[in-house]
């Protein structure tokens, strides 16, 4: 166990974020009030997505939305196109309904305890707990996968992830301190990010260094142990990529629900672990058209699986009306399509032009 404590290291990592914190746009420093929407927004997309890239849409965000009436009155297209880039859609969809809920029920105010704020669209335990902690001084026991680490090395807890999980979450509780609890919350987490992190750990500066059993024991670079991963499957799709004499190409909408919901795609046959054959792409074409194979592949990964398409290429007649929209070429950046579909414009208008 630590030689200090808990008291001792939670004034010791204060000490050292108050030196050495990051400066981050959402994050208020020295004392100073978070905005709860701010934080709000910033915890959703810093959700598997790490503060480089966020950091741009969150000032864009801001810039375009600046409360949280200001989101709730945007529309569900207006949201999408915003996040577009950042991945995980469902965050983006269940922001959108959260800030309703805020706006339009809460008069524009968060909630300020976990149970409360737990019950909003989008916001789970980790979120729940930052918030309460960061914009409303709660004690509350904020885990994400830095601090799990940084707990995992400090206690030397060689079980694997994630069967662990419970054990580090009490482990964080027993240091979580009732004064300034937000900044704490922020300083582990910075810790994990900037110096306890998942490879070559820079211990000589690290404020718990003396009280690290991890380091003592010489195996803080092989925790927090995990269990192997299962390879990730591949599943396989074909893309229509259909033109008008015009130069339009069609998009539509995929379903509000499951993967990149909402979003608009390039018209897809279903993705499956089989690769599809030519004589089954008749049922999936989204007009008729001559459709013509064109050459390579897209390749895009998932969190669970690997994706790889292929190309269609079809003109489409005059008298043409497909379920979706025409949209001319210098016009498809005004619409929400995620990474993989720019993925497969970019291949389309190398190989089909």
């Amino acid at each position: 166990m630590p030689v200090c404590d808990p008291t001792a290291l939670s004034q010791s990592l204060l000490a050292w974020y108050d030196r050495a914190g990051r400066t981050l746009p959402w994050r208020k420093k020295g004392g100073a009030a978070a905005d709860p929407y701010h934080v709000w927004l910033s915890e959703v997309m810093l959700q598997q997505t790490t503060v480089v890239v966020v950091a741009p849409y969150f000032l864009r965000f801001l810039e375009r939305w600046p409360t949280v009436a200001a989101l709730a009155g945007a529309s569900s297209d207006e949201v999408m196109h915003a996040w577009a880039g950042l991945g995980y859609y469902a965050r983006a969809r269940n922001l959108h309904a959260c800030a309703k809920v805020v706006a339009e029920w809460r008069g524009g105010a968060f909630p300020d305890d976990e149970e409360s704020l737990r019950k909003l669209p989008g916001i789970g335990d980790y979120t729940a707990a930052a918030i309460a902690a960061i914009a409303f001084g709660r004690r509350a026991v904020v885990m994400d996968g830095n601090v799990e680490r940084v707990m995992a090395r400090l206690f030397a807890v060689s079980e694997p992830l994630p069967a662990a999980k419970p054990r580090l979450k009490a482990l964080a509780a027993s240091l979580t301190p009732d004064l300034r609890p937000g900044d704490y919350a922020q300083a582990v987490m910075d810790l994990g990010a900037t110096l306890c992190t998942p490879r070559n750990p820079a211990c000589g500066i690290c404020p718990w260094m003396a009280a690290c059993d991890g380091r003592k024991q010489g195996i803080e670079a092989e925790l927090p142990a995990k269990l192997a991963k299962a390879e990730r499957p591949t599943r396989h799709g074909v893309m229509f990529w259909a033109a008008r004499k015009d130069g339009a190409v069609l998009l539509r909408r995929r379903p509000p629900q499951g993967l990149l919901g909402g979003m608009m795609e390039i018209p897809s046959t279903p993705w499956r672990e089989s690769p599809w054959q030519a004589d089954e792409l008749a049922a999936e074409q989204p007009l008729a058209a001559p459709w013509r194979p064109l050459p390579g592949l897209v390749r895009h990964t998932f969190t669970h699986f690997h994706l790889e398409l292929r190309l269609v290429a079809g003109k489409a007649s005059s008298n043409a009306t497909p379920l979706g929209i025409w949209v001319a070429l210098d016009k498809l950046g005004d619409h929400a399509l995620p990474s993989v579909m720019n993925k497969v414009i970019r291949h389309a208008l190398a190989k089909a032009y």
